[in-house]
């Protein structure tokens, strides 16, 4: 039996192991905190389990599952007062993560929303400020569907629908938990 020599097969070997990366960050937590809120003079860490109660309802209103119960969020204050809330998630695109954050004001209605972090080869156009910017003003029980009340980006379908459920899922959190 003959064997190929080695110095050929370690560069084949390489291709398959060594994927070129995608993955970007875009902003840290605190970064995207302060672009939300640049008045704010505190930013308090609440993270917090929802109960099994809580969870079952943000599933229910929001029509997808929480995949964990413990959600990071800060409670943002101006001068003692509160004015709204921060809060940290992440949600499949189309095979890797996106980790993104969205700002509630103190009522609960979208202020906005940030990619942290982007893991995928495709569909970075999410970060684009007008897409973004659908969202804002949006409360819960705003249906937040792709194509009908939030615009598909083409060629990044699976970022937009999976973002579109994650914000209307943290309404959901805030209607049940965050008052």
């Amino acid at each position: 039996m003959r064997h190929s020599p080695v110095w050929l097969i370690a560069p084949a070997l390489a291709s398959f192991v060594a994927a070129p990366a995608f993955a970007v960050q875009y902003l840290d937590i605190g970064q995207a905190q302060k672009l939300f809120f640049p008045q704010a003079d505190s930013f308090a860490p609440m993270p917090f389990l929802l109960t099994a109660e809580q969870k079952a309802f943000v599933e229910k209103a929001a029509g997808v599952r929480m995949r964990y119960a413990r959600q990071p969020v800060w409670k943002v204050s101006e001068n003692g007062t509160h004015v709204g809330w921060v809060v940290q998630d992440e949600v499949y695109g189309k095979h890797e993560f996106i980790t993104y954050a969205v700002a509630l004001d103190a009522a609960g209605a979208v202020r906005g929303v940030e990619i942290l972090d982007y893991r995928e080869t495709h569909g970075r156009e999410v970060r684009n400020p007008n897409w973004r910017a659908q969202f804002n003003g949006k409360t819960h029980g705003a249906p937040l569907r792709l194509d009908q009340d939030i615009q598909n980006i083409s060629g990044a379908t699976l970022s937009c629908k999976h973002i579109s459920e994650g914000v209307r899922r943290i309404l959901a959190l805030h209607a049940a938990a965050l008052k």
